[in-house]
């Protein structure tokens, strides 16, 4: 692949943050300093601390946090996830305390690799249908799709498309993502604030839930113990499968900057794979941290399906543990496609 296409590729996949992240300590007597270059530092170097004294005040003691957690003045960086941190410093002089704080950005420490794919079967897929999730259960795909008045719940014969049961969301709700676990089949809606739960059998509704901080739903994996949600920013939370309440979150970012629109999401081999809302790559990323090790260019996808007024972004992602290959389709895509990726 040569350096001009894969330039494209990065660029087509990744929104980069700009350079650096603004101050914002409060007026106090210390100021923060860092190696932190306009804010931004590698999760590869030693975060380097130092402080200003103003008024040259004879200090007791400092301790610094970062996000909460006791740091050093030399703190090496690769344990903590990345993003966006606050980096506190509590100042203890003459009876006096004093909190001094800064932000700084924790980048990933190298670019990401670029795959691509060879295409293993093409399968038909509902032309109309909005896909927002996809997720294999017991051999059948299982899909939520999106518009309201449109949106509704599907398990699908993959390899002829047939409807095998179908239950239609209310006029008031736009569907998102969905996963399934412990029999259970999770379903998000965009701006509504609210998820549903059904038998994953019968399509029976269990319950809903309310999101907390995260304030709209796009995408949902999990790994048999944790579901992972997106709310279409670079934030992907993690949920208390049994309680669905938020118990935090990763930031997705690249050696650059971050990446938002996260949406549908898939376990896959310990990680998640991720749809980049209307752009043609899916991003690799480390649960642990939020690094994009990797992007998928999925760009000549959409050129094979049939062209009309309606068609939309790629959109759907799903791992088939029965074949082990992975499933991709689109909004009103025609086609499923099954496809191995190649990891040059």
């Amino acid at each position: 692949m040569n350096t001009f296409k894969r330039l494209t590729i990065i660029f087509l996949i990744t929104l980069i943050s700009a350079c650096g992240s603004k101050s914002n300590q409060k007026k106090t007597d210390f100021i923060i300093k860092t190696n932190a270059i306009k804010g931004d530092i590698s999760i590869n170097e030693t975060l380097k601390i130092t402080l200003e004294n103003k008024k040259k005040h004879t200090i007791d003691s400092v301790f610094y946090t970062l996000d909460g957690k006791s740091i050093k003045e030399a703190t090496a960086l690769n344990d903590f996830k990345l993003g966006k941190h606050t980096l506190e410093a509590k100042v203890y002089f003459n009876n006096t305390e004093q909190t001094v704080n800064t932000s700084i950005t924790l980048l990933n420490g190298e670019a990401p690799k670029i795959y691509t794919f060879k295409i293993i079967n093409e399968y038909p897929h509902d032309i109309t249908s909005y896909t927002q999730g996809i997720e294999f259960f017991d051999n059948n795909l299982y899909e939520s799709t999106g518009q309201y008045k449109e949106s509704k719940l599907r398990r699908v014969n993959y390899k002829t498309g047939e409807v095998l049961k179908n239950i239609n969301l209310a006029d008031e709700y736009f569907g998102e993502g969905l996963t399934i676990l412990n029999d259970k089949i999770y379903q998000l809606t965009w701006q509504e604030g609210t998820g549903f739960v059904y038998d994953v059998s019968s399509f029976d509704k269990l319950s809903s839930f309310k999101y907390g901080n995260s304030k709209e739903g796009w995408g949902l994996c999990n790994n048999d113990t944790v579901i992972y949600k997106s709310d279409g920013t670079e934030k992907i939370w993690t949920l208390d499968p049994n309680t669905l309440t938020e118990q935090g979150f990763i930031q997705v970012y690249t050696n650059k900057g971050k990446i938002g629109r996260i949406n549908e999401l898939e376990w896959i081999d310990g990680k998640i794979y991720a749809n980049i809302y209307q752009k043609d790559g899916v991003a690799i990323i480390n649960p642990k941290n939020g690094a994009v090790i990797a992007v998928i260019d999925f760009s000549s996808l959409k050129k094979k399906v049939t062209q009309h007024e309606k068609l939309d972004v790629l959109n759907g992602i799903a791992h088939n543990s029965a074949s082990n290959t992975i499933f991709v389709t689109g909004k009103r895509w025609d086609k499923l496609f099954e496809v191995e990726i190649i990891k040059e």
